[in-house]
């Protein structure tokens, strides 16, 4: 919490980065889109927390979420096409 932004934001980027890479399946872009947003919510939170006079508004929360957080996208293909891949050459 009491880390700069721009530390707290590569830091992270980083979490946010390789849960994507083991969880981008085909069939999670849902789970991995809420996953992103609430972690928006409560990086909001946290950064409220650190004076009494915070002003930290959404639309800001918005812009630091765009720069540091990864967005969700798709990474691995559907297991039938790795599969035809590798095997039917």
């Amino acid at each position: 919490m009491r880390q700069p932004i721009p530390e707290q934001g590569r830091w992270l980027k980083q979490v946010v980065g390789g849960l994507f890479a083991y969880r981008a399946v085909p069939a999670n872009r849902a789970g991995t889109s809420a996953f992103r947003c609430h972690l928006t919510v409560l990086w909001l939170r946290a950064l409220r927390r650190r004076s009494q006079k915070d002003a930290t508004t959404w639309e800001r929360m918005a812009k630091l979420a765009e720069d540091w957080l990864p967005k969700p996208c798709i990474l691995h293909p559907w297991p039938s096409q790795r599969f035809t891949v590798k095997h039917l050459s």
